[in-house]
């Protein structure tokens, strides 16, 4: 019978290994709604209805470029990478030493000379190929989070998708330039500059494609195999 403090701590290793304490969850404060600022009211009345704030310029559309606006980010994303890595050595080396002999004569010890001899030899190869593809379509809001001296927009949203025993979800974070932005307030994933895009989910389904932490470490760096 293990003892009980025994049991405990191997039972608070399991649930620590089984924990994900870095996952995504809804509701992260960082990708919280940023309400858009409050227009600022003239001291003195003008008597003008034009209002600085609410346009970009007499002869543009009214898109997105206050913090708060909506854009609609259009995701038409697609790769393709392929590697292939073959590494190969070998290394060989003797070591030979003639008898001792004294007056001429070879010394020996037991009946045995005292001749050395030794070698050794020490190959490697390794090899790695890889072959993938991602594509990634569909449209998700982001908001305006802050705008830059020259006009650039810092955007940043989530949406997150409920589907039977998990849920999925995209995020995206990056720079904007206004002229980019359609008149539909809409912009491609591809006109997104330093874009931080994630798309993954949680859940059973999620954690059946992961691979446990003991084979991770068997093929990982530090394996010694």
């Amino acid at each position: 019978m293990f003892p009980k403090r025994v049991i405990c701590v191997l039972a608070m290793m399991m649930a620590g290994c089984t924990s994900l304490p870095n996952a995504p969850q809804p509701d992260d404060p960082t990708f919280a709604p940023v309400m858009p600022e409050e227009d600022v009211i003239n001291v003195e009345p003008t008597g003008s209805i034009f209002n600085q704030g609410q346009v970009n310029s007499i002869y543009s559309d009214i898109k997105a470029h206050r913090v708060g606006d909506l854009i609609t980010v259009q995701l038409v994303e697609s790769t393709t990478a392929k590697k292939n890595a073959n590494s190969q050595s070998a290394k060989d080396s003797s070591l030979a030493l003639n008898a001792l002999k004294l007056g001429g004569a070879t010394v020996n010890v037991d009946g045995y000379d005292t001749s050395v001899s030794m070698g050794g030899n020490n190959s490697f190869k390794g090899q790695a190929k890889a072959d993938q593809s991602n594509s990634l379509q569909g449209d998700i809001s982001v908001r305006v989070v802050r705008v830059l001296p020259n006009g650039n927009l810092v955007v940043r949203g989530e949406k997150w998708l409920m589907l039977n025993n998990g849920n999925e979800f995209i995020r995206i974070t990056g720079l904007v330039r206004s002229e980019d932005v359609n008149a539909d307030n809409t912009v491609l994933s591809q006109r997104i500059a330093n874009a931080r895009i994630q798309y993954g989910g949680t859940g059973d389904l999620a954690n059946s494609q992961e691979r446990g932490w003991f084979s991770k470490f068997f093929n990982g760096p530090y394996s010694p195999f």
